[in-house]
């Protein structure tokens, strides 16, 4: 039998799925309810699959993820960007305007990789304060 030859089979459904069909099949740019259909029973097959191999997704799933992730991925970079151009302001500002010597500054350094390694990198203001202030 060709791969691309269609046959016809008696095919059974409630009214209701039918009113679907056809409210549906030109949304999914289909030519015909049939053609709907056909992607319908080939979707829930991959589905079918999917659900018997872990390892696999239906494709649709893997782009709908990939799509979600690099979106994410692009506006955590935009916003880390921007980041780290206010935190380059601010210690620009404080470096101007502040009298450290470089060994203090080292010393500085040691001693807050060490307290952001203790406390998980959660530091907040009013832990800095506290910390300052002894």
């Amino acid at each position: 039998m060709e791969k691309n030859k269609k046959i016809k089979f008696p095919f059974w459904v409630t009214p209701k799925t039918m009113e679907t069909v056809k409210e549906m099949y030109k949304d999914d740019d289909c030519r015909s309810q049939s053609e709907f259909i056909e992607k319908a029973i080939q979707a829930y097959v991959g589905y079918l699959r999917a659900d018997n191999s872990p390892g696999m997704l239906p494709n649709y799933m893997v782009s709908t993820m990939k799509a979600i992730v690099d979106s994410g991925d692009t506006r955590m970079c935009r916003m880390l960007f921007k980041l780290a151009v206010e935190m380059a302001m601010m210690m620009n500002i404080l470096a101007a305007n502040c009298d450290v010597t470089e060994e203090s500054l080292s010393t500085l350094r040691q001693s807050c990789v060490e307290e952001v390694k203790r406390i998980n990198g959660t530091l907040g203001f009013e832990d800095a304060y506290r910390w300052q202030k002894g």
